[in-house]
């Protein structure tokens, strides 16, 4: 369902938010964990730096959480807005507490919100925030770089 409010009110809520998200992943032991490389990829398109790790990566989802918590004390989820996407939040949250990890799933809740039923992917993420900053007549670089 495509958003009914003006782009630029849409673009700036969701600059606020990446932007605490690129400060977020910036503190020392935080991962940002996606589901698979065009996650990694689309997130590095908009400028996220850091550790990103992968779910989808050959390993059972435990040994993946095992290997994220002997490098990360924190672990920023974000998975994709669907029911499978939710459910791999979930499951992670359990694994990784159980290791003593801080979970944050609350950038998910929050993008997913941003993004307005307009996007069910986190791959689609860069793609989506640069037609949008498009529809309100600048790119994301300047978008990005006014908010900072």
């Amino acid at each position: 369902m495509p958003t009914r409010e003006p782009a630029e009110v849409v673009l700036e809520e969701f600059v606020r938010l990446w932007r605490r998200l690129l400060d977020a992943a910036r503190e020392p032991g935080t991962a940002v964990v996606v589901e698979g490389t065009r996650d990694r990829r689309s997130l590095g398109r908009l400028g996220l730096e850091g550790s990103i790790v992968l779910v989808h990566r050959g390993e059972p989802l435990s040994q993946v959480t095992h290997a994220l918590s002997s490098r990360h004390a924190r672990a920023i989820v974000l998975t994709d807005w669907d029911r499978t996407g939710g459910q791999i939040a979930r499951r992670l949250a359990e694994l990784l507490t159980t290791e003593g990890i801080a979970i944050d799933t609350d950038f998910r809740r929050r993008f997913g919100r941003a993004v307005r039923g307009e996007l069910v992917h986190v791959e689609g993420l860069d793609t989506w925030a640069r037609h949008l900053a498009e529809r309100a007549g600048t790119t994301w670089a300047e978008a990005v770089d006014r908010e900072g």
